[in-house]
């Protein structure tokens, strides 16, 4: 076990929030990396532990075409300005991962700018990939070189250059020593040499307990990059893409499929293969913005703090905010924010509770992090599974039908169960619970006994306000003069509650039924087989299936269910 083993992490971009330039003037150091100090608190209120930031080092714009690795960037403030930003993290509980762009340098960088004084007779010109002498840039520099992404802003380091390699582990001692920081995030990890990822993975190992190297990969075998000799875990876009389009196709099974394929990869083990998983970051467009569905803002987030991997949460999504990615331009992805205008947040803003919220149950609950997964229910529009550690159950229920929707689980040994997000208590049945799941909503069941109680601050009310903070605005990286006005969530579209049927309410009777209680049990029997044959029709039908179909005995509710079939 590990620290990042049991991480919920924060995303920060921090040129975006802090409203930094688009381009370094390369002046005197602007302190803003300051003004973030008070978002730690914010953090570790919503339950993260562990924070990403960066890029962070001298850069000429967006942060990826490094000047100086071992300076922070001007337009942030100085190197003690990072020091003493890292040591408050770890007074308040929070590790600190840094962005590692180690694929490729910017123009200005020393050996790039040597390169261009001395040519051949430059000591740097094995440094990066493909020089040539004969052929020339749009910067006419007399010389051609391999960047990155077509880019020739950003030159390709030769990773096969050994004195590359150790300048680069070199840069990871420095981060240490000087810093004090616990990990690495790779960028553009999917095409680093595989030896050169060794080298820094060594180097890793040797620097600090539990140094952690996590790597950016779109796509591919993750096991290629996660394993002993390499790297401890890669971004998991393949769960991303799943998480959102099930909701906006619901379509559950594109989502129980990924993470069966991802979980088979490490050998069907929690610990065989750990995946950073996120609903949205720096490169890609708001989770708010990618749902049709607002309010499945909800269960999105309920299986991102609950699937196997570490959960991340992107700076600004906690409060709903929206960003969409434009065809020549990021910013609205990175905007800046003031946390000011999100004081009363975790108190009225109905995304930011259930971030908070959930931010503890994980913390609190081992399942989540160590436990084993095992599929329990799976339809187009439901899904549950449980989290199984050393016998301890957490079931995880979510539904994005606009009906409710009844379900009947495996619970264990436990005799009671409690939502941790509804505070709903269900008794244990012949093994099973039976629980409503609310529409576009979930919920997480833990087993409430003596030794294992749900903290009432995790517990989310049953009334949210109609609206959340007031709308703010937020500006791109050096626009802050002209703002542009974030949208806020409708609270109502977001539940965060799920309640169990009042079993008080069906009575049974042993004396002769009369005519009308005939009727009554032939028309729930009729919509049961109406359901059981539509099921049919879409598929193999389990037992699991016909238990929940029998189980649910509330007209209502079957009839909602009849009218989801799509």
């Amino acid at each position: 076990m590990a620290w990042y083993d049991e991480s919920v992490f924060y995303h920060i971009y921090p040129l975006g929030l802090t409203g930094a330039p688009r381009q370094n003037p390369y002046g005197a150091p602007e302190h803003r990396l300051n003004t973030l100090l008070p978002w730690i608190s914010h953090i570790k209120a919503i339950g993260c532990n562990a924070l990403y930031i960066g890029p962070l080092f001298e850069s000429v714009g967006h942060g990826y075409e490094t000047t100086d690795y071992k300076k922070l960037d001007s337009r942030l403030g100085t190197n003690e300005d990072l020091k003493n930003f890292v040591a408050e993290c770890h007074k308040q509980g929070i590790k600190v991962v840094l962005d590692g762009v180690f694929n490729h340098t910017g123009r200005d960088f020393f050996a790039f700018k040597d390169l261009q004084k001395n040519r051949e007779h430059s000591p740097y010109k094995d440094w990066y990939c493909n020089v040539n002498f004969w052929g020339n840039t749009e910067y006419n520099d007399g010389f051609s070189y391999e960047n990155w992404g077509g880019y020739n802003l950003l030159a390709k380091l030769n990773q096969h250059n050994p004195a590359v390699k150790d300048y680069i582990c070199d840069v990871i001692r420095f981060w240490v020593h000087e810093f004090d920081i616990d990990g690495i995030r790779l960028d553009a990890a999917d095409v680093l040499n595989f030896e050169f990822m060794k080298a820094l993975r060594q180097t890793a190992n040797e620097v600090k307990p539990d140094f952690w190297l996590m790597g950016e990969v779109i796509h591919g075998d993750y096991t290629r990059w996660v394993n002993e000799g390499t790297l401890h875990c890669v971004t998991n876009y393949t769960l991303h893409k799943a998480l959102y389009s099930g909701h906006n196709d619901h379509n559950y099974f594109e989502i129980a499929h990924t993470v069966k394929r991802l979980y088979g990869m490490g050998g069907n083990r929690v610990d065989g293969l750990r995946l950073y998983n996120f609903v949205d970051n720096h490169d890609v467009e708001r989770i708010y913005t990618k749902l049709n569905n607002k309010a499945h803002f909800t269960p999105v987030h309920i299986l991102l703090y609950t699937l196997p991997g570490v959960p991340s949460v992107y700076y600004g999504s906690e409060f709903g905010i929206e960003g969409k990615k434009e065809r020549f331009s990021d910013d609205s992805l990175r905007p800046a924010l003031s946390l000011s205008d999100y004081a009363d947040a975790c108190e009225k803003n109905p995304c930011t509770r259930l971030i908070a919220a959930l931010g503890r149950i994980r913390r609190n609950t081992p399942a989540l992090s160590y436990g084993d997964y095992n599929e329990l229910l799976l339809t187009n529009r439901q899904y549950a599974f449980s989290r199984n550690l050393n016998g301890v159950y957490a079931l995880v229920t979510v539904n994005n039908d606009d009906s409710d929707y009844v379900m009947t689980l495996p619970a264990g040994n436990a005799p009671e169960y409690i939502g941790a997000l509804s505070g709903e208590k269900v008794s244990v049945n012949n093994g099973n619970i039976t629980v409503n799941i609310k529409s576009n909503s979930g919920d997480i069941w833990l087993p409430l006994t003596e030794a294992h109680t749900v903290p009432a601050d995790t517990v989310l009310s049953d009334t949210v306000p109609e609206k959340p903070a007031a709308p703010v605005t937020a500006s791109a990286p050096g626009t802050s003069d002209a703002p542009a006005t974030t949208s806020t969530p409708d609270t109502s579209a977001v539940s965060v509650t799920a309640s169990t049927p009042d079993m008080s309410a069906v009575s049974v009777t042993t004396s002769t039924p009369d005519a009308s209680a005939d009727f009554e049990r032939g028309r729930i029997a009729g919509l049961q087989e109406a359901i059981l044959a539509i099921m049919e029709k879409n598929g193999p039908v389990t037992d699991q299936m016909h238990r929940d179909v029998s189980n649910n005995i509330y007209h209502d509710s079957l009839i909602k269910w009849i009218k989801s079939f799509r």
